[in-house]
This record gives C-alpha cells, sequence and structure tokens, in this order.
C-alpha cells in the first residue's frame, strides 16, 4: 500500500457522522492495532480466548486473511507496519545476509532484525530507513496523532523506524529500562515516571533469561506481556487521553508465539503438538491483555472513539522432522534422533551434493561427515569471505544468497539438489536469474520490488 493509502485512512475517519445538513467536522477515531504473535485464527473459542472472540464476534471477522511469510515474525511485521509486500520493504526474514562488509557488532555478516540495535545499524546502512518505506506511524505522527508501539523486541520497533527524540513515537519492547545498549529508544521522563506512580516495574521480566534458568517459559511470558498490557493501560492511554490528540497504538504481544516455540508439553511427539497446555494457556494470556486494553478504554471514556484491529502475523503447525533423503539422516549426531533433520540442515546437504566447502557464519571449517554442523546462518564455498552460497535459514524457510561469480548456474545447481528433498515444499527464484526448471519466480509471492536490502537469489 502506498502512502495515498494512509491517507486516505485518516481522510475517511474524519467524514464518518451520522447525516446532517450541515455535519460538524468528526473528530477522527484513535486505533489500537494489536497482533497476537503465532496466533491461529481458528483456535479462538469463547472458551479459549474470550476477549479475542468477543471482539471478533462484536466487529467484523475478515476469514481470508493470511501471513505474507509463513512463519517469520519480523517479515510480517514490516507489511503490518507499511503495508507494503516484502519485495518493497526487502525484510525477507528474521535474519538478513548484508553483505561482505559487516555490521557491527552483533551483527556482522547477518542482521538479525529482532533487535533494536541491529535495526539502527541497518537503517544506517540503507539510507536511514531499511524498509525504504512510509510506516503508519510515522505517517500518524506528521499528522498530528500521538503514536505509540509497545510489545515484543523488534517487532515493536519495526513499526516505526524512522521515529526521532524530535518526532517521537513512543517505544516500549524488551529492553526497556535495561542497558542502553540493548538499543531500545529511551523514554520520556513523564512516561517513566507515570510507569513507577502506576506501581509498575521500570522493565518487564527478562523472558529469556528465566528461560535459560529452567522456569517456565509460559509463565514469564505471561508475566512480561501482563506488564506490556498494564503499561498500555495504565500508562500510555491516559497519557493519549490527557494529550487530547487522536492517537494510534500497535500492541504486540510476544504470546503465544514465544511459549509455542518453547513448550514442552509432548517433546518428540506430534501430539498435543501446538495445543497443549503451555499453549492454550499463553493463548488465553493473550486474551486477558487485549482485555485489559478494553476495559481501560471503558475507564477512560475512549470506547465510542476506538478502533481495535486485531491480527497475527503468522499461525503455528507441529512439525515433524523425518526425512528419507537428507544425507543428514545418514550422519550419526549426538544429540539427534536417529533419521531425524538436525538443525541447519540445508547447509549440510548442499555442501555434501555440491562438494563445497562449509563454514559457520563467523568463519569457521565445518567437516559435514564428521557430525559438524552450522547453527543458523552458514557460508558455502572456498572462501568464507567470498562465498558461493550464503543461507541464512528462517522457522520454516531459508534466504539462499547467490553473490558468487556465476549466480544464474549456481541457482540450477541448488534447485537440482532441494528439489529432490522430501523436505522442499516450494522453491523460488529472483527474476533476475531467470527462469529455473522446478521452481517458481520470487515475484510470484512478491518478493521482488523497490527494496534497498540484498535480495536472496533462492527461498
Amino acid at each position: 500500500m502506498s502512502r495515498r493509502f494512509w491517507t486516505a485512512l485518516f481522510a475517511a475517519a474524519t467524514v464518518c457522522g451520522t447525516a446532517h445538513a450541515q455535519p460538524a467536522p468528526a473528530k477522527p477515531h484513535n486505533v489500537i492495532i494489536f497482533v497476537a504473535d503465532g496466533l491461529r485464527s481458528n483456535i479462538v473459542t469463547p472458551q479459549t480466548a474470550p476477549a479475542l472472540a468477543a471482539l471478533r464476534a462484536e466487529g467484523v471477522d475478515f476469514r481470508n486473511s493470511h501471513s505474507l511469510f509463513p512463519t517469520v515474525t519480523t517479515a510480517n511485521a514490516s507489511a503490518i507496519a507499511t503495508g507494503h509486500y516484502l519485495g518493497d520493504t526487502g525484510n525477507f526474514s528474521n535474519d538478513l545476509y548484508v553483505g561482505s562488509e559487516p555490521l557491527p557488532a552483533p551483527g556482522g555478516r547477518f542482521a538479525a532484525i529482532e533487535n533494536d540495535t541491529v535495526i539502527g545499524q541497518m537503517n544506517g546502512r540503507y539510507g536511514g530507513n531499511y524498509l525504504n518505506e512510509e510506516s503508519l506511524l510515522s505517517v500518524a505522527r506528521r499528522a498530528g496523532y500521538s503514536t505509540a508501539s509497545i510489545g515484543k523486541y523488534g517487532p515493536a520497533l519495526v513499526q516505526d523506524v524512522t521515529h526521532t527524540p524530535d518526532s517521537p513515537t513512543i517505544i516500549i519492547d524488551d529492553s526497556t529500562g535495561r542497558d542502553p545498549a540493548a538499543g531500545s529508544p529511551p523514554l520520556a521522563p513523564a512516561i517513566v515516571q507515570a510507569i513507577a506512580a502506576a506501581g509498575l516495574d521500570p522493565s518487564p521480566p527478562p523472558l529469556l533469561a528465566a528461560q535459560r534458568a529452567g522456569e517456565a517459559p509460559r509463565a514469564q511470558a505471561g508475566a512480561m506481556l501482563a506488564w506490556m498490557s498494564n503499561v498500555a493501560g495504565k500508562v500510555v492511554l491516559p497519557k493519549f487521553r490527557e494529550a487530547g490528540k487522536p492517537f494510534i497504538m500497535v500492541f504486540w504481544a510476544r504470546e503465544p508465539d514465544a511459549t509455542q516455540h518453547s513448550q514442552m508439553d509432548g517433546p518428540g511427539a506430534l501430539t498435543p503438538g501446538i495445543n497443549g497446555p503451555s499453549a492454550m494457556e499463553s493463548i488465553r494470556n493473550a486474551s486477558d491483555a487485549l482485555q485489559t486494553l478494553r476495559d481501560q478504554i471503558r475507564a477512560l471514556g475512549l470506547e465510542d472513539s476506538t478502533d481495535i484491529i486485531v491480527t497475527a502475523d503468522h499461525g503455528f503447525a507441529t512439525v515433524d522432522t523425518v526425512s528419507a533423503t537428507s544425507e543428514t539422516v545418514r550422519i550419526d549426531y549426538p544429540d539427534i534422533p536417529k533419521g531425524r533433520l538436525p538443525g541447519a540442515f540445508i547447509g549440510v546437504d548442499l555442501s555434501l551434493a555440491l562438494d563445497l566447502p562449509l563454514w559457520s557464519r563467523e568463519g569457521k571449517r565445518l567437516d559435514p561427515r564428521k557430525a559438524e554442523r552450522p547453527v543458523g546462518a552458514s557460508f558455502l564455498g572456498a572462501d568464507p569471505n567470498h562465498p558461493d552460497i550464503v543461507l541464512a535459514p528462517g522457522s520454516g524457510a531459508v534466504l539462499i544468497y547467490l553473490p558468487g561469480a556465476d549466480p544464474k548456474a549456481m541457482a540450477r545447481k541448488v534447485a537440482g539438489v532441494l528439489g529432490a528433498q522430501d523436505y522442499t515444499g516450494a522453491l523460488f527464484v529472483n527474476d533476475d536469474l531467470g527462469p529455473v526448471a522446478g521452481t517458481l519466480p520470487m515475484s510470484a509471492v512478491n518478493l521482488m520490488g523497490s527494496a534497498r536490502t540484498l535480495r536472496p537469489g533462492m527461498v
């Protein structure tokens, strides 16, 4: 969507009202966009998620909506922020290859977008706005709206990557109130004071640290979500009402995603999978967060002037990692059951099939036959500094960059290997490389466009 769409959105908000001969200009409505990370729409019922189900029943249900890129948070966050397809925003996945010139730490040659510091570095690399598109919040700021983005570290900042201290959007995420090196934009002193006055801790509970310590992930994720919803409802919304301007708030609930990724209700089994008690509790927690916001909107007298949009960035599915074709199932990994795929299996398969050396993202040479494999991203080729293939894996999809001397020939080789694998669902090839047998063009799923970031050769 273009800026013209956002302008039309704001204009439409000024013309609604009852029909009179000469109606007074209607005050623009407020908007809250509530994102339940990883939520599947068909799991929402009055029993599992009462607040979410109630809002759906009272409003309009868009039954045919879908994610632009399955399972990958920041890719879909960029679409929610800008209304553009990924070919324009260039946020192709959570982990992007930036080329031979590395970003400062912690980035290196890969940018993990679920990180405020890395987002700032990407803006510095790509013209002050790595997305190359205007976001809804940035247009709203210029139109005189109060704006905020609250919730999950990374996608919360993606909603307004160009805001500045002189033209601020309130950004509150996992790193708020912690080490400034984490990159979270600083809060205005009035917001910090209001958080304290509301009896809330200055920062949310430390989700990842709790998981490493072995505590129940759903309990920690639920506590973090409750803190976020209380800050949004008890601090930010009253500040917006006090300002007397229309507002737009994005609230990015990291549940049920955080719990569904880490729950251990049935390890090694397909049942109960994503429908276990941990996941169901996390879905209820997301619903409760929405109810907190609705209750506060009602208490502030904003119910009739506030529109709420609920969406999700992606859904969840239970997967089986058995393969009959991958070379990795014939390698003995001490931590992987026989016959199951290890992490980063595509790098191992391509290395063995194409006889290309395999390197970790740090540049360490790996020997696949000795059960050595990368963790996450990797390079293939004689020289990791000038690789033939770069792999940036995400959950369920892999970006395949082809920076070598002959990317067209390499695309055909890669397609031949991966096309024969039982784990490959679909292969998309950069349109600039021409047609490749057994694949689809990236333009078929809107991965071609005006992106500033490096475009992968294959997905």
